[in-house]
Order: C-alpha cells, then sequence, then structure tokens
C-alpha cells in the first residue's frame, strides 16, 4: 500500500495535523495525513469560534504566513467581533462563531485541493526509528510506512480518559476511541512525559430555550474577517446571546461535589487556569453569585447550542438539574453532557525552537502534545512544524520566529525556554512588544518572511506590497498637507479639544487624543484623497495606528534592538555549563537541560538571573 517513501508525515487531522500538512506539501514536500477519522479533520471539539484575545492575532498570523485557518473561518463563520475596540490597537483581537461543521468540512476540501497531500485513516501505534532518527510510522495494522520527517500532532488522544461523575473510560473525545502505544516508546527512548485535564460544556437544543430572558449578543454593525486573501465579509450574522448562573444553581452543583472527579481524586492533572470548570469557579470565587455563560449557535442551521462558561465533568444528572435552573434554560434538553479529559503530553523544553525534539532527529511536536491548549496556539505549531520538517529536508534555514515579529514567536519561545506545568494559553500581557504585533499588521510583518521561503504566494505578496504602499502614501498626505482652522476647529469642538488659530498640518491634528480617521474623513481635502486613490479599509486603519501610535511604535523598536543583540551572541552547541562554577546551581541545571542557543534564549529561562548572564557573557568574551 505505501511503497514509496514520504517527505512528511503528519499524524493527527486536527488544527495542528491540519495546518503542518497543508504547509509542508504547499513547499514541496510529498505529504501523508494520517488520522483516526477523516470525517473530523479540523473539528472543532469544544467552543465552535476562532481567535479572541491575542488568539485572534495568531489566526491573523497563520493567515499572512500562507496557513489555512483564516480562510477557513471566514468561509465558515456565522459571527464577526473585534473584541477590546475600546482599548488601543495592540489590543484588538478579531473573533469568530463558526458552523462546526462547515469549518471541519471547508478544512477538508482545501486539504483535499491541496497538491502533494495523501490520506490515510487509522491510528498510529508507534514510530520507526533508526539511530536516534525517525524514518516512519506503524499503524494498528501493523503496517509500516517510510517518510524523512514525522509531525506528531495528536491533541487530546495519547491514553486519553474521559470523566462524567464518577463514570471514566477511554477516549481521545467524545464518541472516539484514545491512541495508544506511541507515549510508551517515547518514554523508552528517554522523553519525560506528564498528564494534563481540559474540559468542555455541555451540548443543548437550541429550541429548548427561551432567548426572550437572555441577552442579545449580536456580532459587528460592519464586520471584517481574518485572512488579508479576497475572502468575504459576512453579509448577515447569528446573535448569540448571555444569561448568568446563580446562587441557586451554584448550591445545586455543590450537591454533587463528592462526585466531581475533579474534588474526589480521580483527576490528578492540572486543567486551564484561564478556563476553568464550573465547579472550580464556584470552589476558587466562592464570594460570586454568579458567573456569566455566552449561548453560542454551532452553525446556521443546526439547532445545537454550545453553553459556553459551564465546562464541566459533575456527574450528568448534576448537570442537568443545575442548568435548568439558569434563566432561559428552564425547559433545557441535552444533546450530550458536559465532560472532562486526561491526556499525556511532552514537556515542551525537550524541543528545539523548530519544533524538532532533541532527542529523535526529524521529530517534531505540535499542538497540545507541547502542553498548550486552543484552537489557534495547536494550529501555529503545526504550521511552524510543518514548514521547518520540509526546509530542514532540503537543508535550508530554519524559520524561526522572534518575540517582537509574531505572537507565534512567543509562543514557542515560551514552551521551549519555560517549559509549561498546566494548559499553556496566548494572551496579549505575555508579549513584551505587542505594539508591534497588532492584528492589522500581521501581513506586513510575516508575509515577506514566507515568501521568501516559497509559502505565500505571489499574489498574497502583491496585495501585501499595494497594503504597505498605499497606507505609507496616506501617512505622508497626512504629514505634508496642512489645514486650516476654519476646517479642523468645527471637529476640534466635537471631540472637547482645543482651537487653534492658525494652519497646521493633518498628521499633528490626527495625533490628537480622540481625533479618529472618520472625523479626518470629514474634511474634504481627505476624504478627495482617499476616494481618489481607492484606499480601502485595512489601509485607512494601517495609517491610523501608525500616525497615532507612532511613539510607542519607535519606543518598542528601539526596545526590540536591544533584544536583538543579545540574539547575535551564540552559545556553542553542547556547552557544557557545568565548568562554569560561578552560575547558581539552577542555572546550570536548568540549561543543560534546555540548552538555549543565544544568550537571550537563555535569560528568558525561569531561575536564570541577570547574575549568572552576566558570567555566560563573560566567559564568551562580551
Amino acid at each position: 500500500m505505501f511503497g514509496e517513501e514520504y517527505d512528511v508525515i503528519v499524524v493527527g487531522g486536527g488544527h495542528a495535523g491540519a495546518e503542518a500538512a497543508a504547509a509542508a506539501a504547499n513547499l514541496g514536500s510529498k505529504t501523508l495525513l494520517v488520522t483516526m477519522n477523516l470525517q473530523n479533520i479540523g473539528q472543532m471539539s469544544c467552543n465552535p469560534a476562532m481567535g479572541g484575545i491575542a488568539k485572534g492575532q495568531i489566526v491573523r498570523e497563520i493567515d499572512a504566513l500562507g496557513g489555512y485557518s483564516g480562510i477557513v473561518s471566514d468561509k465558515s463563520a456565522i459571527q464577526f467581533k473585534m473584541l477590546n475596540k475600546s482599548k488601543g490597537p495592540a489590543m484588538w483581537s478579531p473573533r469568530t462563531q463558526n458552523d462546526r461543521m462547515r469549518f471541519a468540512e471547508e478544512w477538508r476540501l482545501m486539504l483535499e485541493r491541496t497538491s502533494n497531500v495523501d490520506f490515510y485513516q487509522e491510528m498510529v501505534s508507534g514510530l520507526l526509528i533508526e539511530n536516534h532518527k525517525v524514518v516512519g510510522v506503524k499503524t494498528s495494522l501493523g503496517i509500516n510506512i517510510k517518510s524523512k520527517s514525522v509531525v506528531l500532532t495528536n491533541g487530546t488522544f495519547l491514553n486519553g480518559l474521559i470523566h462524567i461523575g464518577e463514570k471514566q473510560f477511554g477516549g481521545g473525545r467524545a464518541g472516539e476511541r484514545a491512541a495508544t502505544g506511541i507515549t510508551e516508546q517515547l518514554l523508552e527512548l528517554g522523553f519525560e512525559s506528564g498528564r494534563m485535564k481540559t474540559g468542555t460544556p455541555p451540548r443543548v437544543d437550541g429550541r429548548s430555550l427561551d432567548y426572550s430572558k437572555m441577552i442579545v449578543q449580536p456580532g459587528d454593525t460592519i464586520p471584517e474577517k481574518f485572512s488579508y486573501t479576497k475572502t468575504k465579509p459576512l453579509a448577515h450574522q447569528r446573535d448569540c446571546y448571555m444569561t448568568h448562573t446563580s446562587a441557586m444553581v451554584h448550591d445545586l452543583l455543590r450537591e454533587g461535589f463528592d462526585r466531581s472527579p475533579m474534588f474526589n481524586g480521580r483527576i490528578k492533572s492540572i486543567g486551564p487556569r484561564y478556563c476553568p470548570s464550573i465547579e472550580d469557579k464556584i470552589n476558587r470565587f466562592a464570594d460570586k453569585d454568579s458567573h456569566q455563560m455566552f449561548i453560542e449557535p454551532e452553525g446556521w442551521e443546526t439547532v445545537e447550542v454550545y453553553v459556553n462558561g459551564f465546562s464541566t465533568s459533575l456527574p450528568e444528572d448534576v448537570q442537568f438539574k443545575a442548568l435548568r435552573s439558569v434563566v432561559g434554560f428552564e425547559n433545557v434538553k441535552f444533546f450530550r453532557p458536559g465532560y472532562a479529559i486526561e491526556y499525556d503530553y511532552f514537556p515542551p523544553t525537550q524541543l528545539k525552537h523548530t519544533l524538532e525534539t532533541k532527542l529523535v532527529e526529524n521529530l517534531y511536536f505540535a499542538g497540545q502534545i507541547n502542553g498548550t491548549t486552543g484552537y489557534e496556539e495547536a494550529a501555529s505549531q503545526g504550521l511552524m512544524a510543518g514548514i521547518n520538517a520540509h526546509l530542514k529536508l532540503k537543508e535550508k534555514e530554519a524559520l524561526i520566529l522572534k518575540r517582537d515579529e509574531a505572537y507565534i514567536g512567543v509562543l514557542i519561545d515560551d514552551l521551549i525556554t519555560k517549559g509549561t506545568e498546566e494548559p499553556y494559553r496566548m494572551f496579549t500581557s505575555r508579549a513584551e512588544y505587542r505594539t508591534l504585533l497588532r492584528q492589522d499588521n500581521a501581513d506586513l510583518r510575516l508575509t515577506p518572511l514566507s515568501h521568501s521561503i516559497g509559502l505565500a504566494t505571489d499574489t498574497r505578496m502583491k496585495r501585501m506590497e499595494e497594503k504597505l504602499e498605499q497606507s505609507e502614501a496616506l501617512v505622508n498626505f497626512f504629514r505634508e498637507t496642512s489645514v486650516l482652522p476654519k476646517d479642523i476647529n468645527p471637529i476640534f469642538k466635537s471631540v472637547d479639544s482645543a482651537l487653534v488659530k492658525q494652519s497646521d498640518k493633518m498628521y499633528k491634528a490626527f495625533s490628537r487624543p480622540n481625533v479618529t480617521m472618520d472625523h479626518m474623513l470629514q474634511l474634504e481635502d481627505v476624504s478627495t484623497f482617499v476616494k481618489d486613490n481607492n484606499f480601502d479599509g485595512e489601509v485607512l486603519e494601517q495609517a491610523e495606528v501608525q500616525i497615532k501610535y507612532s511613539g510607542y511604535i519607535a519606543k518598542e523598536k528601539l526596545n526590540a534592538d536591544k533584544l536583538h543583540r543579545l540574539e547575535a551572541v551564540k552559545i556553542p552547541a553542547n556547552f557544557d555549563y557545568s565548568k562554569l562554577k560561578s552560575l547558581s546551581f539552577e542555572a546550570r541545571e536548568k540549561m543543560t537541560k534546555i540548552q538555549p542557543v543565544t544568550i537571550s534564549q537563555a535569560s528568558r529561562i525561569s531561575g536564570v538571573t541577570p547574575s549568572d548572564i552576566s558570567v555566560l557573557l563573560v566567559f564568551l568574551g562580551r
């Protein structure tokens, strides 16, 4: 069946696996995607949404690099929101509600239309390894499939164990069996592993809910989109809704705490801190009488509804009784109860920045196997693993994104240098250069890099160059054009800003607080220039950010340049830290384990102090 040798085998068809297969194949590698169920490629295992705080920036970055997640999200979207609009542009984060079935269908169809991708449905039970180098995979039917590299994206399937109250059974997702064999083999090879937990809420019948008692949550009046390609923004949208738990609901849930696997010791692993279960919220925030619940439709036509904010592993009868006491849920009917799932992961300090493992050559890990949580985090890792697997086979320089280049760079650097003992989730606060890493400029930051390796197409590159050229032209127009007091003072007056008595450059007027692009477009010269040049919303947004936040952007670029000087100081491979007795014991131990490539990377390892870095710099003659 598999006489030929593949360049890349991707194990798992979730968000990480799908992006890995697409990236490797589009770069020219002969790729095989092996998954346990081909009907579930790109499956949204938890909430039917993409993006959100910091996650939306990651989806934009994936798209700018030539990945598929942004396109699939746009094609299957049922609602679009730009979150944090009341804050500065560094915090703006796009998010879509998606049609779960169409999302998976779009992923499957896009992969099927991608040259160089083959598919096979079966469980991979082991790896073929020769001289510490992966040479293929072995399936549960005993079939050996040869390849030059392998990307593992097993999600929650490695020895997955599902919990509902006192019941537990093997599974990687509701209705799907767990994957076995890989963890045991990796442990024999010397890898360290751990266990993590995640959970999901009940799914309910939307026909049994009373939406009139809830608070409507509509999408944006003028919806945008994720992809920088020519996907279409939504013409109409579906509403979401919000309701709340109550003290009565909490009391009913507490009745089942003695049967909760979280509290009776059955679950020993750590769950996501920032997406706690409802029982965890009640326990941790005992002073709160209510918590928000967001009611999210799962598609255009289906009546299935996702109950965001009610993730739980409590017994199904407790879940049902408590939900029926929530406003609007008095007659609720279940599609399926919520559950928790425990699964194996491998601490990501065992990886290089390319996501290749340090112990086995040409073996890459991406997604929840690395201890992360979230579709977006997984997809970005899959993309980078697929890219770097291809580049290594072609003996080309690896693509490693820096912390000031992308949220993806922050994510991977955090995992490699700091590791994680709980499911890692991306936040804007994790990025020290978030003013540079905005959602509006992901294409300007990353498309040239991707185009240089052959992934981003010429069409993408041309669109990016046009956007850059047009936004610069608009900024220069504001710099060079003056405005009369009689024209600008009405705008200043409307925003309670001091009036002027003489002409000044538009750039200076635009830089004032509360003066927006909409205000400037009220000026005839501006509106005429924009119309004559046919500038779109992306160009207007980019120009506005560049003008109003130029000082912050310049400061962050200066700080990033300082970081790059430390990035330039390389540490020799397999450096013997034990001979530097001036280093703290913790620094020696951790740097020996992680083997940082640069001084900058070493400085970000937990437990490594500034004095340790000084010792290293002195030893390296710097």
